[in-house]
């Protein structure tokens, strides 16, 4: 406890949860850095593929990430009409619920539940890969960094929203604002007549391995798609946000594609211009930095500030998918305590899932990116073609003022990252993209399962307001089971005589010599209790009792049997395991027969 109070911080009231709102400023830092992040990485996955038809084919760049910027322009407006038509967060899947029905919203909240685990893996790989290249002797260590960075993470986020978000906002800030000193200076200094400098030892030669196709085409749209990824945590978590919510969130949502719009660009711009294709040992944003700016103090900020910003990414996961589950859990599809807030006024439980599922997937994948990136993006765009294909839904029921442009944007967001989906899915499939198919699918079992189970015990428990309340049972039999006489026996004896019913006592009678000192004891020491001596050949124990126990409750169905355990509790922890093991096999077997209760009398050692 007293280390849960130093890492976590002490609880807070429930009433304090307003203080715990985001501003604007402290939201974007949150919420945005994992699409601001994509940046890093976004160009040069573009000019991977198109450099396999030659260099000459890196021209297609150009097109591709203006394709993508339109993408990212169609997913901002419909992302902030979603945002004022669902104030209560929920983003695509409660949008998908709402106008399509459970199965729809099931495939979108297991799409994204998938995409922010993998958001934490990808961004801390990436981020621990910038820092073994920086220093190759760490390369061996690069799981377990990766894991640090993912329990820090957790910590952080288990400390608030808002103490969190003010720790992640100052690194954040500086990774948004050195990138924009790459963007501006390398823009700037792009218009110079002697700007231009062809790149040295690209990773793939000249000459093409692939010829320039449309389908190849697609396939850099589709890398270059993991741009955008994250755009949709803040329709998640309006909540989080502080009054007005609805209108700080659709701000935020500006700011965030207004800054990854035009990082994103032009960083595609400078690759572009100076000729630059993706080189063994060294990112696209390195090699513009090393151009624009030498290899001086300002180069190597830039490089610090992109492995934060990769690094800092995750975060937007731990403020997204805790959100997403407490909605889900509020409509019977995850367990009841994922909705219910921790100490911290956060959903606790959400955030320590996320991160164990992070550090399995980092492990599993040897926290490798490159192992990763195939199955990434998949499921972001899988809730958004459902996110915009429910609002053009509700557009077309509800209507309202201005519904014929709003179901405008919609329609040519869904059919827009509907085409992307494809084209992601269809290229990336045997990348190992099944592997996210198959995981919705089993996502979706689990959130059925778990519903349908919640509502058969709804079902059973409820009370029928025709229906009369059931008579009282006739009698109730107290049994205490006990091994000898002691002081925790006399206390579970003492507690039982405090109670209505018949009491009787239990003995397994193994040995007789044992048993017959038993005997002289009880009737010092067992306040006229009636002991029961049980023969057991075979020395079965528990075996004895259990079925003593059945044999009460067969001989009246009306009778209720209340086995009360005397307990040895321990003054130190590890003493446990000297002590209740036959209590604890009784109370496993017992857990589950029907008019049985169990009662435990503990005695308390002192040393």
């Amino acid at each position: 406890m007293i280390l849960k109070r130093w890492l976590v911080g002490d609880p807070l009231k429930t009433a304090q949860a307003r203080h715990e709102r985001l501003s604007k400023t402290i939201a974007l830092a949150i919420f945005s850095s994992n699409a601001i992040s994509s940046v890093a990485y976004g160009t040069e996955e573009i000019l991977l593929v198109l450099v396999l038809a030659g260099t000459a084919a890196v021209a297609w760049s150009i097109p591709v990430s203006l394709a993508i910027l339109f993408l990212v322009l169609v997913l901002t407006i419909s992302y902030r009409q979603i945002i004022y038509e669902y104030p209560e967060g929920g983003g695509a899947y409660l949008v998908a619920r709402t106008n399509l029905g459970d199965r729809p919203a099931l495939v979108a909240a297991a799409a994204l539940m998938i995409d922010y685990v993998l958001t934490v893996a990808v961004s801390v790989a990436a981020g621990v890969a910038a820092v073994t290249s920086a220093i190759p002797s760490l390369f061996i260590h690069r799981e377990a960094l990766g894991l640090v960075a993912i329990l820090f993470t957790v910590i952080m986020n288990l400390r608030g929203v808002r103490e969190s978000g003010k720790f992640f906002a100052i690194p954040t800030y500086f990774a948004i604002g050195a990138l924009v000193l790459l963007v501006v200076a390398g823009t700037l200094k792009s218009f110079s007549p002697s700007s231009l400098i062809l790149p040295t030892n690209p990773i793939m030669p000249d000459k093409a391995t692939e010829s320039l196709t449309v389908f190849l085409v697609l396939r850099s749209f589709a890398a270059g798609c993991s741009t955008v990824t994250g755009m949709e945590v803040i329709s998640n978590g309006v909540k989080a946000f502080r009054h007005p919510e609805s209108k700080n969130a659709a701000t935020t949502m500006i700011w965030m594609s207004a800054i990854l719009a035009s990082l994103f660009m032009g960083i595609s711009w400078m690759a572009y211009h100076y000729g630059i294709v993706p080189k063994a040992g060294e990112t696209i944003t390195s090699q513009l930095a090393r151009l624009t700016f030498g290899t001086g103090v300002v180069y190597y900020a830039i490089q610090i500030a992109t492995m934060m910003l990769l690094v800092l990414a995750a975060n937007s996961a731990f403020a997204g998918f805790p959100h997403l589950a407490s909605i889900l859990a509020r409509d019977g599809f995850m367990p009841h305590q994922m909705a219910t807030f921790g100490d911290r006024l956060v959903f606790s439980n959400g955030i320590i899932i996320l991160g164990i599922f992070a550090c399995l997937l980092l492990v599993i994948f040897e926290g490798d990116t490159h192992a990763l990136i195939p199955l990434y993006a998949i499921g972001v765009f899988v809730s958004f073609t459902l996110s915009q294909a429910g609002m053009v839904k509700r557009w077309l029921v509800k209507k309202g003022t201005h519904w014929r442009k709003k179901l405008l944007v919609n329609g040519v967001g869904a059919f827009t990252t509907g085409i992307a989906t494809i084209i992601i899915a269809s290229t990336k499939f045997m990348q190992g993209a099944w592997i996210v198919f198959l995981l919705v699918m089993i996502l979706i079992l689990m959130f059925q399962g778990i519903r349908s189970h919640y509502k058969a015990v709804a079902e059973q428990i409820a009370l029928d307001r025709r229906g009369s309340r059931p008579p009282l049972p006739r009698r109730n039999v107290v049994i205490i089971p006990i091994s000898g006489l002691n002081r925790a026996v006399v206390r579970a004896v003492d507690f039982a005589r405090s109670r209505p019913g018949e009491i009787r006592a239990v003995f397994v009678d193994i040995d007789p010599e044992e048993s017959a000192k038993v005997k002289i004891q009880w009737a010092q020491w067992g306040g006229g209790v009636n002991l029961i001596a049980l023969p057991s050949p075979y020395r079965s124990v528990l075996g004895s009792l259990l079925g003593y126990i059945e044999e009460v409750l067969e001989k009246d169905h009306d009778t209720w049997v209340t086995v009360v355990i005397p307990e040895i509790l321990p003054a130190r922890w590890w003493q446990n395991i000297l002590h209740n093991q036959r209590a604890l096999m009784l109370k496993a077997a017992l857990l589950f027969k029907e008019r049985v209760i169990l009662t435990d009398v503990p005695f308390h050692l002192t040393r």
